[in-house]
């Protein structure tokens, strides 16, 4: 199926923003799934709304007022827009996802399910010095799959597994706030080994400096994976961490030793994009009945501040600079078109794409 993700930039006020946003879910398919998961989200999971709030007033204060806002346009209890949007507790299925990073540059494969994909690819530049300006993919509006910002960090996420979860925060708010508060590698690494994780997740770093690390984090322990060889999969490798993983690592641990060998010749974004976009080489999926489905490639340039991105695989990408949109607040880029198959629950990303005019897409810089 021919999908569009819709690409937003905008600028300011985090609560305005929230009410911003709020106001366009409501104009797509996506929101009619997010309303009509209340009743499932209300028997899975509880949310510790004192909890939650305590944690972002002291980490990301500008996250709650986005929820806030979010809250206001959608016409929603407070209550309601933390439990389905903040990520305190939640479940996550089994997915894939590859990362290679090298000389600031960060390659990622999101592989998952379309059915929770929010289609959004969001530029945020918050005012009052309430966090860093970034770009990236969205994901429960709120959260991020994988991002860069301005001072040239990027984070993505990989499933580990879901075994034993315990009261903290789910991977895509992690990443958000990640983007908002953290400058580098090693800011990032304390930040996540300070906040509490809900499921097992290895989340990949890079920055313009040219380090990098795997953070390999659960709620049972976090640890840092320095010596990670440029690369990530769905296995934490750290021995202290080793029982937490599936029974079943060998596709995980057989696609980490293809990344490193395609590794050696990612020397620049084009390269990159090739090796985890093109199938070809072996590492996009194509498994989107089992969760385990490539959605998008992108490659962050964390010197130059660019991305290149792709919806689907073998897709034709599109270059996005978060420095020149930050110097002049011009931002062309209103859609991004790739295909997907249409498996059962993918079809609103289908219905999206006649769900915006180009007036739709906002910035306010």
């Amino acid at each position: 199926m021919d999908v569009q993700i819709q690409a937003l930039a905008d600028a300011g006020d985090a609560y305005q923003f929230g009410r911003r946003q709020a106001e366009q879910l409501k104009k797509t398919p996506l929101y009619l799934k997010h309303a009509s998961r209340r009743k499932k989200s209300i028997r899975r999971y509880q949310t510790d709304l004192h909890e939650a709030k305590r944690w972002l007033l002291d980490w990301s204060p500008g996250l709650w007022e986005e929820l806030h806002g979010l809250a206001d346009g959608l016409e929603w209890r407070l209550e309601d827009v933390v439990h389905e949007y903040a990520g305190y507790q939640e479940s996550w299925k089994k997915s894939g996802c590859s990362a290679m990073m090298r000389n600031g540059l960060y390659a990622r494969n999101y592989d998952y399910h379309p059915k929770t994909y929010d289609g959004r690819f969001v530029l945020w530049k918050p005012s009052g010095g309430s966090g860093a300006a970034h770009i990236g993919f969205a994901q429960r509006m709120i959260g991020r799959m994988d991002g860069m910002n301005e001072h040239g960090l990027a984070i993505g996420y990989h499933f580990v597994n879901r075994i034993a979860p315990t009261d903290g925060w789910i991977c895509c708010t992690l990443a958000r706030i990640v983007l908002d508060q953290c400058r580098n590698v090693p800011e990032a690494e304390h930040l996540l080994k300070e906040m509490p994780h809900r499921h097992a997740f290895n989340y990949s770093l890079a920055d313009r400096t040219g380090r990098f690390s795997v953070v390999e984090g659960s709620g049972q322990s976090v640890n840092v994976l320095r010596k990670s060889g440029g690369v990530c999969t769905n296995h934490f490798r750290t021995p202290g961490k080793l029982t937490e993983n599936r029974h079943r690592t060998e596709e995980s641990e057989h696609r980490l030793e293809h990344l490193k060998d395609l590794r050696h010749e990612f020397s620049d974004p084009a390269s990159g994009y090739d090796f985890l976009n093109n199938s070809a080489h072996g590492i996009v999926k194509h498994d989107y009945r089992n969760w385990s489905g490539t959605i998008h490639t992108a490659v962050y340039d964390t010197v130059n501040l660019e991305v290149t991105a792709g919806i689907g695989p073998d897709a034709v990408p599109v270059t996005i600079s978060l420095k020149k949109w930050l110097e002049n607040g011009r931002f062309p880029v209103k859609k991004l078109r790739g295909a997907l198959p249409q498996p059962d629950g993918g079809d609103h990303l289908a219905q999206q794409a006649d769900s915006f005019t180009d007036n739709d897409s906002f910035s306010t810089m």
